[in-house]
């Protein structure tokens, strides 16, 4: 067994080794959100000396999530080579922020992705069930974006290959929860011709197929509504403190998967409806990327960054505040985007940084609290013979 400073020790490595693991991959979210105000024409940006807003979405994608859902996969393998995914992504990060060649900065992102791939597929063969499956093609096309993103391809052709590496993660992990409560074999069904027929459509919308593209979006709210009817949130929505929270965010997270697929559907289908293509595009995106992603985050991080960092992450009412602010932000976006006003959109972008802003200030208090009430515990004494078995 274990003595008690031993677990603190091996607790206090685990912090040290992985938390700078993390820091760049937050490094390249706050510069991925200062580029995508940027890309809006905020004034506060004007004056910087780095031009980040053409690195938006590989700074938010490839930079961020790939190196916290890195960081995250290498964790839960527990094997060293996994642990190159979070630091190469990471690394790259910061080479693309610090104005050094892109395509330095695309190359070793790429190689963070390729490790990230290696990994999954290692957990896959010990572990070969659906919901790994989904994870390991999810991590198949991060690689795909990223190679094609290093040989100059345009965002635009990868942002479906981009987007299905964070949808397959979300929904993989959520079957991967859902064993604890099954659902019959009928809508395992559905949801597996769901999304067979999505991970086609991303390959055939990755050559600019319009029509894909659509059956893309139609898939988006398939799989959104499958998660309404079908995942263990909706029970425990019910339930009171952080279960409750986590489930609230999922279900709003869900909702806004369902508009931002009709949306691209719409956008795809109908160019020109409305407003045009550009407005119809970016309220999709966001829809997506915000409303269903970042909402999934902030649900899962205080399970999630303890997992990873040890630093407990007690929950507070006042985690409420940053879900609010990003529903209110993002909903003055697409309003914004429906109306064609910049202006508009531009407040709500202001918004969306607030709210992340607001998550991170949140999540620091939290561990704060987590830190003191764990210094103020009294220690525990093992039993007798715990404690003689200890000692030898």
């Amino acid at each position: 067994m274990k003595t008690l400073n031993t677990r603190r020790q091996e607790s206090h490595r685990k912090l040290a080794t992985r938390l700078p693991l993390l820091i760049p991959g937050f490094l390249a979210l706050a510069a991925g959100i200062a580029a995508g105000l940027s890309r809006l024409g905020w004034d506060g940006l004007s004056s910087s000396p780095l031009d980040l807003a053409h690195l938006h979405a590989p700074l938010m994608i490839a930079g961020f999530f790939g190196t916290v859902i890195g960081l995250e996969r290498a964790v839960a393998l527990g094997r060293w080579p996994a642990f190159f995914s979070p630091l190469l992504s990471g690394l790259g990060s910061l080479l693309l922020i610090a104005g050094i060649h892109p395509v330095a900065g695309a190359a070793t992102i790429l190689g963070g992705s390729l490790f990230f791939l290696g990994a999954t597929a290692w957990v896959t063969l010990i572990q070969p069930v659906f919901h790994m499956a989904l994870l390991l093609v999810g991590a198949a096309s991060l690689v795909a974006a990223n190679l094609a993103w290093f040989f100059g391809a345009s965002i635009e052709t990868l942002l479906p290959a981009w987007t299905a590496f964070l949808i397959l993660t979300i929904v993989g992990e959520r079957l991967e929860l859902s064993r604890l409560h099954p659902v019959d074999l009928v809508a395992k069904a559905i949801l597996a011709g769901i999304i067979t027929i999505y991970i086609v459509s991303v390959i055939l919308a990755s050559f600019g197929l319009p029509a894909a593209s659509a059956v893309m979006g139609l898939c988006l709210t398939g799989m959104a509504i499958w998660l309404i009817f079908f995942d263990i949130a909706r029970n425990t929505v019910r339930q009171k403190g952080l279960p409750r929270f986590i489930a609230v965010c999922l279900l709003t997270g869900y909702g806004w998967l369902a508009l931002g697929g009709g949306i691209w559907m719409v956008w795809s289908g109908l160019p020109g409806l409305i407003t045009g293509p550009a407005y119809l595009y970016d309220a999709a995106l966001h829809a997506i990327f915000l409303g269903f992603v970042l909402a999934m985050v902030f649900g899962h991080a205080p399970i999630i960054l303890p997992a990873v960092t040890t630093l407990a992450v007690p929950f507070h009412r006042t985690f409420y505040l940053h879900v609010v602010l990003l529903e209110a932000s993002l909903a003055l976006r697409i309003v914004a985007d429906l109306l064609a006003d910049d202006g508009l959109r531009l407040a709500g972008s202001l918004g969306n940084a607030l709210a992340v802003a607001v998550f991170i200030a949140n999540t620091v208090f939290a561990v704060r609290r987590g830190i003191a009430a764990k210094a103020g515990r009294p220690l525990r004494t093992p039993p007798p013979d715990l404690a003689k078995t200890s000692e030898t």
